[in-house]
Parts: structure tokens; sequence; C-alpha cells
């Protein structure tokens, strides 16, 4: 069971009333969701820090020789590029 600890939090009257609101709109509680919107921004962060901890490991040139090895045939069928841009799905109700 996860533990729990009570904060006072300060807000804006905006924010806070901004907050009212979509908490509402989203059919959950405040608490709910500052805890996710906390959760999310964290995961953000950690992820950020991954991929430029990732990125300060690379080698630029060994990236550069590996592409030099790429073969020149042509992509099998199903692995072509798209000639047009990019088309969205459209979205789901």
């Amino acid at each position: 069971m996860a533990t729990t600890s009570n904060s006072a939090l300060r807000l804006q009257r905006s924010l806070m009333e901004e907050l009212r609101t979509v908490a509402e709109e989203e059919n959950t509680t405040i608490n709910q969701f500052i805890n996710v919107a906390i959760a999310e921004k964290l995961a953000v962060l950690r992820t950020q820090r991954y991929f430029e901890a990732r990125a300060a490991r690379g080698d630029r040139e060994a990236f550069l020789a590996l592409l030099e090895k790429a073969g020149s045939e042509a992509p099998r069928e199903g692995d072509e590029l798209p000639s047009g841009p990019p088309q969205r799905a459209a979205p789901t109700a």
C-alpha cells in the first residue's frame, strides 16, 4: 500500500479556479489531478535527463561510420518510405 503525506499547497487564485474546473470536467478530484500532473512532470524530467545522458555518451564519428556501411539495395516491400507527407490518423471518439 502506498503511503501518503499531507502538505499545504498555496496556489494563485486563478490557478485554483482553473484546477477546479478542469478536475470537474475530467471527473476526478483536485487531489488526484495534482498527483497525476506531478507524476507526469516528473516522468518528463526523468526522460529528458535520460536522453541528455544518452546523447552525451554518443559518438558522432562512430555513427557516421556506421551509416557509411549501409547498403544500396532498395528497401524490401513494405519498408519503403511514404512519398508524400505523413497522413494523420482520424481521431477516435
